[in-house]
């Protein structure tokens, strides 16, 4: 069976998507739809980050509800800001 093709709404091109929805919801649906496997991968890596830095509990509403949010987020499904996932220096100016 030839790979389904889908037009990322990532990467900007026709890509082979995913074999099925990720998750049982609209959301899972409309990335079965419009993200590539390749920009699911690059999620996979990115959520891993926000694992270890919040240390999300994915047994957790809280945390799948967490999880659910950035992932929406990053493949601008939801408007907002992405989650801090690494420690940022302060500036010069902070310093006084």
């Amino acid at each position: 069976m030839a790979d389904r093709v889908v037009h990322c709404r990532m990467l900007k091109k026709d890509l082979p998507g995913l074999d099925r929805p990720p998750f049982r919801n609209e959301l899972g649906q409309r990335i079965y739809n419009e993200v590539s496997k390749d920009a699911w991968q690059d999620w996979l890596k990115a959520s891993v980050k926000y694992i270890n830095t919040y240390r999300v509990d994915l047994a957790s509403n809280e945390g799948q509800k967490f999880m659910v949010k950035q992932c929406a987020i990053f493949f601008g499904f939801e408007e907002g800001d992405l989650a801090q996932t690494a420690w940022t220096p302060e500036t010069d100016k902070a310093k006084g």
